[in-house]
């Protein structure tokens, strides 16, 4: 497309962004711009909560205009969509206010509590249809079954109308009051939402330096950024679903190429998470990972550029809060890997008496430990996976100690066995086992007491722990004894302990130790 071109679609866009006011309002309000304090940046950092909009995203104002002017230009009567989530909820809402009806296909593995949502907000004016693994053959899908039946498709961004939805957010930022922003961060999918709020920041604002964001497998726009023309990339990761897409928009990416900055910015998963913890502790609010990433970009951007952002206006969009609960845990777990807070080391000991007591007495007296992976697996030697946590600088202080105390060790934070917990042992070595459910108080030392109390009896052949957040620590332990008569003294070193072990059941001790099924 000529620069003639790209010209004449920014004044459509510009025109139909000022008819998408009179239309978007009528099913929701403009969404709150708040101020929140990430210690570590020094600038004044604000985020827009479309996360409290009627659908929870910002989907609402594209999937609402779009479908308003079929509607009442075109006399359409029923509307298809294809979407992972956010896009459906957006059209079946539009569909039950304007009183037609909706066809939305989704992929086979979306969420129950979105499908739910979709029909919630739509009533019986929508079907949904679920078929396809991912949002780019669901898409497909429903272009032909479109063609097929001769109805109306509402895009989920590569729309002019949808579009012009989405840049009401920046019309809302241009009349906030606290603009212009010198920096904003805007995440990245199909291209619609970071195509309308950078062209209509960059109409008013055109010293507003504009970011977009991309998840590291998802990176598609900074793709077709490199080759000058919207490409297909091979496969995508969808973690962040919201923004899980192969190939964007043909007029979403002119109009990203003629409005934002040409480096995007690529963030992983674990960043994605720790912005998610970032969010939960300025303000106590949970978005989708998608809803998160444009925050995970500004904070990239700020630790690598202190001096240009120190004391400038910096904004993200919290695009989103529709994520499936069980997500969660995994959120939770790698957030503070992704702020560089959390690493995971596997390190050497002998197997003898008393020697995880002496390796975390040396090395990691003083650390927060956030995990333990441990099974015995020789008669000579051990390798326990510790993961602790701590400020970037002190990490970097902790292994240099580890090294001045010749503590051998690995770094294998993200490898593949560490991440899924994959604890390997031979039961064929242990000596008299018991294994414990295990309680300690979650304080520095308590565990270390324990040991300390047990050293002379018992060693540890199998622990399990990850910190749950609770202020008691709960860890699956193995112990082995030399002789079975070491066994009643062990129990009777746990009386009056403030660590309780209690038994696992006879059954699941046999499987442990593959003596039953």
């Amino acid at each position: 497309m000529k620069d003639n071109s790209v010209t004449s679609l920014k004044d459509r866009l510009f025109a139909e962004v000022l008819l998408a006011r009179t239309r978007v309002y009528r099913v929701g309000n403009a969404t709150p711009l708040q101020r929140i304090v990430i210690p570590e940046i020094d600038a004044q950092i604000f985020i827009k909560r479309e996360d409290l909009s009627p659908i929870n995203s910002y989907k609402w104002r594209g999937a609402y205009n779009c479908t308003a002017v079929l509607s009442e230009t075109q006399n359409v009567k029923t509307v298809v969509a294809a979407s992972a989530g956010n896009h459906a909820q957006g059209v079946a809402l539009a569909a039950r206010v304007l009183g037609i009806d909706a066809k939305i296909f989704m992929p086979l593995p979306t969420p129950l509590m979105k499908q739910q949502a979709v029909k919630l907000h739509g009533g019986k004016h929508v079907e949904v249809i679920l078929s396809g693994d991912n949002f780019d053959q669901v898409s497909q899908e429903a272009l032909e079954y479109t063609a097929a039946h001769h109805y109306a498709y509402v895009h989920a961004f590569d729309d002019i109308y949808t579009i012009a939805g989405q840049a009401t957010i920046a019309d809302e930022l241009v009349l906030s009051g606290e603009s212009p922003f010198d920096y904003v961060f805007i995440q990245i999918g199909g291209g619609g939402l970071a195509a309308g709020v950078a062209s209509w920041l960059k109409t008013h604002h055109p010293s507003t330096h504009i970011l977009g964001v991309e998840g590291v497998g998802q990176a598609s726009m900074k793709a077709s950024f490199a080759a000058g023309k919207s490409v297909t990339i091979p496969e995508v990761d969808t973690f962040c679903d919201g923004t899980a897409v192969k190939h964007p928009g043909d007029l979403t990416f002119e109009i990203c190429r003629a409005s934002m900055e040409k480096n995007i910015l690529t963030v992983t998963n674990e960043e994605v998470c720790a912005s998610i913890q970032e969010l939960w502790e300025a303000c106590r609010i949970i978005p989708e990972p998608s809803g998160a990433m444009g925050l995970a970009g500004l904070i990239q951007f700020a630790y690598a550029n202190p001096e240009k952002i120190r004391g400038k206006k910096l904004l993200a969009i919290v695009c989103g809060a529709n994520m499936d609960f069980g997500k969660l845990g995994v959120i939770s777990n790698q957030s503070a890997v992704g702020a560089y807070r959390r690493r995971y080391l596997r390190l050497y000991i002998p197997e003898s008496k008393g020697s995880m007591l002496a390796l975390i007495e040396n090395g990691f007296a003083d650390m927060n430990i956030s995990e333990f992976q441990y099974g015995k697996t020789g008669a000579e030697h051990g390798w326990p996976v510790i993961a602790f946590e701590a400020t970037p600088a002190r990490i970097d202080a902790f292994l240099a100690r580890l090294q001045a105390r010749n503590i051998a060790y690995q770094d294998v934070t993200g490898d593949a066995d560490v991440r899924y917990r994959i604890i390997p042992y031979d039961p064929a070595l242990f000596k008299h086992p018991l294994f414990f459910h295990v309680h300690f108080p979650e304080r520095v030392g308590a565990l270390r007491d324990f040991l300390h109390s047990i050293s002379g009896t018992a060693s540890v052949c199998y622990f399990n722990y990850a910190y749950s957040g609770e202020s008691i620590g709960r860890a699956l332990m193995g112990f082995e004894f030399d002789a079975l008569a070491d066994q009643a003294r062990f129990l009777g070193l746990l009386e009056g302990n403030s660590v309780t072990c209690k038994p696992v059941d006879d059954a699941v001790a046999k499987r442990i130790i593959s003596e039953g099924k």
